[in-house]
């Protein structure tokens, strides 16, 4: 007659449909399976989440398991272990009693183990006379014999889901930081397009990122962001593309050099609005003044443009803007600048750029009548977002340059004269000196 095996808990627990669902599930092991308890166990630590274990409850699991020395769990073997609470609170490093009752309880409604509880609910094995054991009372491992491979394709699941978790926040991340810097771009820039309300939809979405958020609101966030990183790049790219800018910014300077502006002034004592037909014609003929560039002029640029200027420094050259603006404040009065008309000036433009406003109608004092009147109208314009600094100092620079170049030109020219006429004394060499050499290399080639 055999032992009959004991399903029930003992004492006053009482029997649920999932205990019964897992007694069930423990009896359809195919026979001569095999798994590594420990492969097992960390699907189970894995997966913890979606089964509903505690850290506390797989600390205990792994207790039991350390109970049974073989690696493998093999079908048909008794797979029955039981340790005392004592050996159990040992061996995962130290609980309470309540504690270890409760997590107990939690691996039976996960279907992670079943009680095998003896006649009077005390642990222990009764053994032949061979010493194997013929029937023990305590924790059945058989469920993770049984269920090994759902374990494992919960595991992979989550593993899938975290991996996934991860995309999405590095997704997240790039583009929350593309957005951040592509609009201060636009704004830095100047580049047309409804920025504000750009900020205003970053701002909104980014409110509805939560602390810890799952998945799903993660992927709807991304969603909401890339649709507006793709509103912010058409946007700037349809202004770069509209400029035919280079990735060099090479391109800023040439747009400037292309307007040829040249704002020579011959009236401006007596008629305003004449004033404003040059400042509009001669500033900055181009349709737009949006296509200059909208940083700062470099000093040194603007020294090499406006030299007149250094002559009014204080203390020596002038190394910084400040030093500049202290110049052009000394220039003010010899160039009949009233001071409302400079204060005006300094309120539209800024205190920089009204100084180099200054220096470059300094620059051609000769050809202005009334420099007030004249500052006066490029403030105007200034006012209307028409004006800018950057042709007058460009105009300078090329006036600069084509007028070295002639000058070196005609040096060139007049020693080439003395040199051929008979009689005439040496003259002093020009600063453009070539060897003997390429001079007869030039002349093979039919250079004259």
């Amino acid at each position: 007659m055999g032992t009959h095996i004991a399903t029930t808990p003992f004492g006053r627990r009482t029997v649920t449909l999932g205990l019964i669902a897992s007694q069930a599930a423990a009896k359809q092991v195919e026979e001569g399976a095999t798994v590594d308890k420990w492969e097992v166990f960390r699907d189970i630590r894995d997966a913890k989440d979606l089964l509903g274990a505690t850290d506390r409850a797989l600390s205990i699991l792994h207790a039991l398991l350390t109970c049974r020395r073989p690696v493998e769990l093999v079908a048909g073997d008794n797979l029955v272990v039981f340790p005392s609470n004592v050996e159990l609170i040992k061996r995962a490093n130290g609980m309470s009693l309540p504690t270890l009752r409760r997590n107990i309880a939690v691996l039976m409604d996960c279907g992670l183990v079943i009680r095998r509880d003896s006649p009077n609910g005390k642990r222990y094995a009764r053994r032949g006379q061979g010493g194997e054991v013929e029937q023990a009372y305590g924790f059945d491992l058989t469920p993770i014999l049984a269920r090994a491979g759902e374990f494992r394709q919960l595991a992979e699941s989550v593993q899938a889901e975290r991996r996934a978790l991860l995309l999405v926040k590095e997704r997240l991340t790039i583009c929350r930081r593309d957005v951040v810097k592509m609009i201060a771009a636009g704004i830095n820039e100047g580049v047309p397009g409804d920025w504000p309300t750009f900020r205003q939809r970053y701002e909104a979405i980014i409110a509805r990122l939560p602390r810890t958020a799952p998945r799903s609101l993660l992927d709807a966030i991304a969603d909401e962001l890339e649709d507006l990183w793709l509103d912010v790049q058409d946007t700037l790219e349809s202004f770069v593309k509209s400029q035919n800018m280079n990735p060099n910014e090479s391109q800023d300077e040439t747009h400037i050099q292309d307007s040829k502006p040249d704002f020579n002034s011959t009236d401006e004592s007596k008629h305003g609005s004449r004033n404003k037909h040059e400042a509009s014609t001669n500033v900055a003929e181009t349709d737009n003044v949006r296509t200059l560039p909208k940083r700062d002029l470099p000093l040194g640029m603007v020294l090499n443009a406006c030299p007149e200027i250094a002559t009014y420094a204080l203390g020596g050259p002038i190394r910084t803007w400040r030093e500049f603006i202290a110049a052009a404040e000394e220039v003010r009065p010899h160039m009949g600048v009233s001071p409302s008309a400079w204060q005006e000036a300094v309120e539209v433009m800024g205190l920089e750029n009204a100084a180099v406003t200054l220096a470059a109608i300094l620059e051609r004092t000769e050809h202005i009548r009334s420099r007030g009147g004249y500052l006066r109208s490029l403030v105007d314009r200034a006012r209307d977002g028409m004006f800018s600094a950057w042709p007058m100092i460009m105009a300078l620079l090329n006036a600069r340059m084509s007028t070295m170049e002639n000058g070196a030109a005609g040096k060139v020219r007049r020693s080439e004269r003395g040199g051929t006429q008979s009689g005439v004394a040496a003259k002093k060499p020009s600063s453009l000196e070539i060897s003997s050499a390429l001079a007869k290399s030039l002349q093979g080639k039919g250079w004259k």
